[in-house]
This record gives structure tokens, sequence and C-alpha cells, in this order.
């Protein structure tokens, strides 16, 4: 598992903002299955591409399970029970954890001033020794769009946007965050699954 060093996406962080801190929500359409009624937070969107988290998948690892194969103690059992999210196709062994406050790690991109993306394993380090973020979400993998592909995307209505909530990024049950997320900008949800046949 992949924690140490930087990806060589968040290097090329730039003042533009677009669609970063933004939620994209598949359209029912979407018929890719890595992608279907898939919650995906925008942490990076620039000229050069955009990198985001889905928040609504998860795989079968624990934070407890993660921290024991890099050989740190587990935290309190709570965190340690926490299921790490499947963050998209992309580089699935890489970690990538969304945390809130911000603070300051080796690998670490602000995304605004309350919430942060890091990649290092310093933070985990921390977390093992007793820090808990206020705020935190751990994934494996990321979903990333070349320079322009994103908008295209956006273009040809596979995807709506709205404002990133803290409170379906965060609190949410997992199964609850598409429809949340889908309401949040007053979209009519039979409406949108009349559109498509179930997937």
């Amino acid at each position: 598992m992949l924690f140490a060093g930087e990806s060589p996406i968040l290097n090329h962080m730039t003042d533009t903002v677009n669609l970063t801190n933004q939620f994209i929500i598949a359209m029912p359409a979407l018929d890719d299955p890595n992608f279907y009624h898939s919650v995906t937070y925008i942490c990076e969107h620039s000229e050069h591409g955009a990198l985001g988290l889905m928040i609504n998948r998860v795989t079968d690892i624990s934070l407890g399970e993660v921290l024991s194969q890099m050989d740190l103690e587990w935290p309190q059992q709570d965190l340690a029970d926490r299921m790490v999210l499947l963050g998209g196709p992309i580089d699935p062994e890489r970690g990538f954890i969304l945390h809130s406050p911000v603070g300051d790690w080796d690998s670490s991109i602000r995304i605004t001033d309350e919430l942060a993306l890091t990649t290092s394993l310093d933070i985990l380090e921390a977390i093992s020794s007793g820090y808990e973020p206020d705020r935190l979400l751990i994934a494996l993998g990321y979903a990333g769009w070349g320079a322009g592909q994103l908008e295209q995307e956006m273009a040809d209505n596979a995807w709506l946007s709205a404002p990133a909530d803290m409170k379906i990024l965060f609190d949410l049950p997992l199964e609850d965050r598409w429809e949340a997320a889908v309401r949040s900008v007053g979209v009519d949800l039979t409406h949108l699954s009349n559109d498509v046949g179930h997937g």
C-alpha cells in the first residue's frame, strides 16, 4: 500500500478553481460500472485535469488493517474499525486521506481553509499515535481526468455538479449519499431514474 511520496497529479496545482470542492454526481445514463450512481468529491481541477475521490463506494479493508500492513499501531477502536473507501479505479494501491483540519503534512494539498488531501505516511503515523482529525475519509485509488476531459463529460450531461456538503461527505451512510447529493441540487429523482434502465 503506497502512502509515502507525492502523487504526480498533486504536483500540478494551480489557482484554477472550476469544480474544486464540488461534488460530481453520476447521472443514471452514465453506465460505466466504475462510476454508476457514484458521488465524487473533486479535490483538484485545473487546466491539467482533475482528481477526485468517490465517496460512496467501500472496500473490504479497515483502517486497522491498513495500519497493520504498515507495522503501525492501531488507534482507538472506532477509528481502527472504519472502512476504507474505494476512491476510484486509478492507482488502487495508493492511499488518499481527506481530512479536516488541514494540518502540516509532507505531501498534502489544501482544498479549502478546512479541508486537505494528504498522500504521505506521516498523517497515518500521527493517527496511529493517537491523533484524530475532526473529519477523516480514507480511500484507496482515485478518479482522474485529463486536460479538458471532465469539462467534456459535464457538457455531455454525464454528471451533475453540486457544492460539496460536509454532512454528505463525512457523515451520511454511504448508501444514502447519491440520493442526498442529487436532492441537494433540487433534481427530481423519479425523472432521473426513468431516463435509464436499472443497472
